[in-house]
């Protein structure tokens, strides 16, 4: 059984002045992501996933390097368009999502629709698993289309109730051919990821 690992990218540098989207990962981010790179999950995978986003590349970057792995870099991979309203502080940012996941029929402030983002995650998923050679996958990605990710396999309604804990650098599993979850979220540093529930 080939398994696929969906790893949301860890702690970033906050920076208002620079586009969201091209965020790097902080100290703490790099760190946390550093410390697993040995884990025996880490050095079985075939090939690397990427969303083109800066955060997402660098740790898809990382644990190709890790694995020595091929790194795959491809669209429709991002997280939910939010450049409607650029950064938000957190507080209103969480409120935001709330709203995002709460309405997924509804476009919140301009944001795009979860259930755009949804559809277009999946479709991304899946042309990637065509595409990438056989064995065990990580996509590096976000929180925001990975919770949706988790919801459209398991057949669930959006819900943010299924979101990762916060401050990211969590994963989830499923079976590459059946696409059936294997695991919900778990942090990066938990030895138990892979091993189904």
């Amino acid at each position: 059984m080939a398994t696929v690992y969906y790893v949301t990218h860890p702690q970033v540098r906050i920076d208002p002045a620079i586009p969201v989207p091209r965020w790097s990962l902080s100290g703490t981010g790099l760190a946390r992501l550093s410390a697993v790179l040995g884990r025996p999950w880490v050095r079985g995978l075939a090939a690397v996933v990427a969303s083109d986003e800066t955060k997402a590349v660098e740790t898809a970057s990382m644990l190709a390097k890790a694995a020595g792995a091929a790194l795959l870099v491809r669209p429709g991979l991002h997280e939910n368009d939010r450049s409607a309203t650029g950064f938000l502080p957190p507080p209103e940012f969480e409120a935001t999502a709330d709203a995002f996941f709460a309405s997924p029929e509804t476009s919140i402030r301009g944001w795009e629709r979860a259930v755009d983002a949804q559809a277009r995650v999946v479709e991304a998923v899946k042309a990637a698993l065509a595409e990438a050679p056989p064995g065990d996958l990580a996509f590096a990605g976000h929180g925001g289309v990975g919770t949706l990710l988790t919801c459209a396999l398991t057949g669930e309604p959006i819900d943010r109730r299924h979101d990762q804990p916060g401050g990211g650098g969590a994963v989830f599993a499923f079976d590459r051919r059946s696409l059936r979850v294997l695991h919900r979220w778990r942090p990066l540093e938990d030895p138990r990821i892979g091993e189904p529930v």
